[in-house]
């Protein structure tokens, strides 16, 4: 139980954080320090050897560049638990990866009502499926012993499985046209990887070089180039020989290393360059169109209808079972913290809308808001006690 606690704790931590950069972005981006919070985002970042150049804004960098490392550790998460940890039998995945599922279908049905006719905004579909499992933990941890442990997991164990699924709607829906030669040298360097892991290399410093390898082709092919980091992670050993015998885990070592930096840097960073909304410029009119309507809608309706529909028709199927020491009515507060979308719906939302201009920003708002309202119904609908 060490190693759950030590993750919720550190993903609660994160959230708080992760409040204080969005205050900090609408702040930068609301007042006379607006051009500074423009100029920051696009300051040039150049890297060139030899003939590979690499030329891009601050923005890009953290956006293609350290979110590889955030799916770097989603990747690892995911390898452990499924190995090892709460993914790792059906009865485990059962409620979490069910309500995962309607977490993601029934709010994509919720946007797609409002946008269906509109071939613009129809990319934007996987904007409110998704949830930030920093966030949603964050709000828990305020809730203290009120909460029991089994609904903690019950939610990390749903995020994980709902960032899965967001890797593979990036995988599927959000590539442009790809580079024949860019993806040889990826799929060469994923086979390198592999062949480390079947050889039972334990040096991290190797699968970071031939990591970096894939990222790069990754980049260059036309896929998202996070999903590089994704696909690092499943070839790490989760245990090993070293060379004087002793078994390890350098799966575990890099995600115990990651998560600080993650967590308590680049997320806030993350959020600090994605959540800076000019809402002067926005109006109530604006708001009410189809494409930020179906967002909040779908993150604050579609988020719990979904979850708790789905977590209430496999329980009573007896398909899965209500967590240990926990009631409907927390089982739904939950529910409701999924709407919580925040930085994963950001990132889709820059990969599904690449001008950023295109809804004048009504569609970044709007996450905000969906997010809000998740947020602090959700707590109160925990807070308010334990009763069924």
């Amino acid at each position: 139980m060490n190693l759950i606690e030590e993750f919720i704790k550190k993903e609660s931590a994160s959230g708080i954080l992760l409040i204080a950069a969005t205050i900090l972005a609408l702040l930068f981006s609301n007042t006379f320090m607006s051009p500074l919070y423009e100029s920051f985002l696009h300051i040039p970042v150049e890297i060139r050897i030899a003939s590979l150049h690499l030329d891009k804004s601050l923005y890009h960098w953290v956006n293609d560049g350290l979110m590889a490392i955030f799916f770097l550790l989603i990747g690892l998460e995911v390898k452990r638990e499924m190995l090892e940890g709460h993914l790792s039998s059906f009865r485990q995945v059962a409620l979490p990866g069910i309500a995962a599922i309607g977490g993601m279908v029934v709010p994509a049905i919720f946007y797609l009502a409002f946008n269906m006719d509109n071939p613009d905004a129809v990319n934007g579909w996987a904007i409110p499926t998704a949830t930030d499992i920093a966030f949603a933990l964050g709000i828990l941890s305020l809730l203290g012993s009120r909460v029991p442990i089994s609904l903690k997991i019950f939610l990390m164990a749903l995020a994980i499985i709902d960032d899965l699924g967001a890797i593979v709607i990036i995988a599927l829906f959000y590539t442009t046209d790809l580079s024949t030669l860019s993806i040889t040298v990826a799929m060469v360097a994923l086979i390198v990887l592999i062949a480390l892991n079947l050889f039972g290399i334990t040096k991290k410093a190797a699968y970071f070089i031939i990591g970096s390898i894939l990222w790069v082709s990754v980049l260059k092919s036309g896929v998202h180039a996070t999903l590089a980091g994704v696909a690092l992670a499943f070839t790490i050993p989760l245990s090993a020989k070293n060379k004087h015998g002793q078994t390890i885990s350098p799966l575990k070592e890099l995600e115990h290393d990651l998560h600080f930096w993650v967590a308590f840097f680049i997320l806030p960073l993350f959020a600090f360059v994605n959540a800076g909304v000019d809402v002067t410029e926005i109006s109530l009119d604006q708001m009410s169109a189809p494409v930020p309507v179906g967002i909040m809608l779908g993150l604050f309706l579609g988020k719990q209808l979904g979850v708790f529909g789905f977590s209430w028709i496999a329980i009573k199927l007896k398909l899965a079972a209500l967590p240990e020491g926990c009631n409907w009515k927390q089982l739904y507060g939950a529910s409701v913290l999924t709407g919580i979308g925040f930085t994963m719906s950001l990132f889709i939302v820059s990969l599904a809308f690449t001008d950023d201009s295109m809804f004048q920003y009504t569609d970044k708002l709007a996450i905000l808001i969906g997010s809000f309202l998740s947020g602090i119904v959700g707590y109160l609908i925990l807070s308010s006690g334990n009763k069924t």
